[in-house]
C-alpha cells in the first residue's frame, strides 16, 4: 500500500501523513501480549506507514524496546519519535533540567537500540517548562552532541504549542486534535504551518470512542487508562477519552454517524477529518491488533470530506462537546 507523504518539517525527512501510535502496545490500554504487539507494529510498517510515535514510560521502556526488535528483522527505516520527561518522580518543573533530560534520552537510545534519536519530544512537561529556556538551549547541545537529530514537545494546551514554537529549534509540537477537540484549528495549526513545524495529532480517535464500537455498557481492563483516568486521577484527564465525559461522547458519537462516508468505518472517517488541515502532519492512531493497523492505513484513501460534512462535524462539537472542553485546553 502506498500512503500519502509529507515533509516533516525542517528535518529533510518525509513521513506517511498517517503513522503508529505505539503507546497501547506499551501498557495502559490492557494486555497485549508481546507477541501481538510486534505483529501489530508489523502490519503498520507492511501498510505502509513511515512513521512511529513512542515514549520512555510506555510500558517503562516496553513500547520502544518491541519497536526496536521489530525494525530489526527489517530493512526499512522509519522515523521513530520518543517522549522523555515523564519518568520525573515527582513531574514537576524543577526536573526538567539538560541533566535529566540527556539521561532519559541515554535510556532511550538503548531501548530503540539506536545512536542518535530521529526525534525526542518533552513528554506534556508543566506549563512553566516552556519558559526555561535553558532547557531547551540543553537540546540544541545535545543535537550538538548528535544524541538527537531533532526535538520538539507534546503539549497538553494549545498555549504551550504556541509558546514551544516561539524557540527556534523547535522542530514539531504533538497536540491533541479531533472532532472532538478542534481548538487548535483556530490558531495554533496556522501558526505552526507558518512556521513550517511539524505537527503530530495524537489521540486522533478519543481513546477509540470516535470508532463507533463503544456503548454505555462498555467494560474496560483495570488497568486501561479508560478505566482508571477518567477524571485525571492519573494523568491529564484531557487524555482519555478527550476529555468529555462519557455519556457526552457516545451522544456526539451517534449524531456523527449518519456523516460517515459509505464504505467508510466511523474510525477511517475520523482519522480523514483531522487530515482535511494541511497543517496536519501526522496523525498517530493506536493499535492493538494487525487488522486495526491495516484498517487504520486505510483512512489514506478516503476522498477529502465535503464541506456540508465538516460544517455538521463542527456544529455537534460546538453543541455537545465544546462547553466541556474548548477553554480547558
Amino acid at each position: 500500500m502506498t500512503l500519502t507523504t509529507t515533509p516533516f518539517g525542517p528535518t529533510g525527512r518525509d513521513v506517511t501523513r498517517i503513522g503508529f501510535g505505539a503507546w497501547a502496545i506499551g501498557g495502559s490500554w490492557g494486555d497485549v501480549s508481546e507477541a501481538d504487539a510486534k505483529a501489530t507494529l508489523s502490519a503498520a510498517l507492511d501498510a505502509g506507514m513511515t512513521f512511529i510515535d513512542t515514549a520512555d514510560v510506555y510500558g517503562d521502556g516496553r513500547s520502544e524496546r518491541i519497536i526496536r526488535d521489530v525494525l530489526k528483522t527489517r530493512s526499512d527505516r522509519p522515523f521513530v519519535a520518543t517522549k522523555a520527561g515523564r519518568r520525573l518522580n515527582p513531574h514537576v518543573t524543577d526536573g526538567y533540567t539538560p541533566a535529566n533530560i540527556e539521561a532519559f534520552i541515554d535510556r532511550s537510545l538503548t531501548n530503540l537500540g539506536v545512536d542518535c534519536l530521529d526525534l525526542v519530544q518533552l513528554h506534556c512537561p508543566p506549563t512553566q517548562v516552556f519558559y526555561t529556556p535553558a532547557l531547551f538551549e540543553g537540546l540544541e547541545a545535545l543535537k550538538a552532541k548528535g544524541k538527537i537529530a531533532a526535538w520538539g514537545v507534546s503539549v497538553e494546551k494549545v498555549e504551550e504549542g504556541l509558546k514551544a514554537i516561539d524557540y527556534p529549534g523547535c522542530a514539531s509540537v504533538q497536540i491533541i486534535y479531533n472532532i472532538f477537540r478542534q481548538r487548535p484549528a483556530s490558531l495554533f495549526l496556522r501558526e505552526a504551518k507558518a512556521r513550517g513545524v511539524a505537527v503530530i495529532a495524537r489521540v486522533p480517535l478519543a481513546s477509540g470512542m470516535l470508532t463507533g464500537k463503544m456503548t454505555k455498557d462498555s467494560a474496560f481492563a483495570a488497568d486501561d487508562h479508560r478505566a482508571f483516568n477518567r477524571h485525571g486521577e492519573a494523568f491529564d484527564m484531557g487524555e482519555t477519552f478527550s476529555g468529555v465525559p462519557y455519556d457526552v461522547a457516545l451522544q456526539a458519537v451517534d449524531e456523527l454517524r449518519p456523516l460517515v462516508p459509505q464504505g467508510a468505518t466511523m474510525a477511517q472517517f475520523a482519522l480523514r477529518w483531522i487530515l482535511m488541515s494541511e497543517a496536519v502532519t501526522v496523525v498517530i492512531p493506536g493499535a492493538r491488533t494487525p487488522a486495526q493497523s491495516v484498517a487504520n492505513a486505510g483512512a489514506d484513501a478516503l476522498a477529502p470530506l465535503p464541506a456540508s460534512v465538516m460544517a455538521a462535524c463542527r456544529e455537534v462539537y460546538d453543541r455537545l462537546i465544546a462547553p466541556h472542553v474548548h477553554q480547558r485546553w
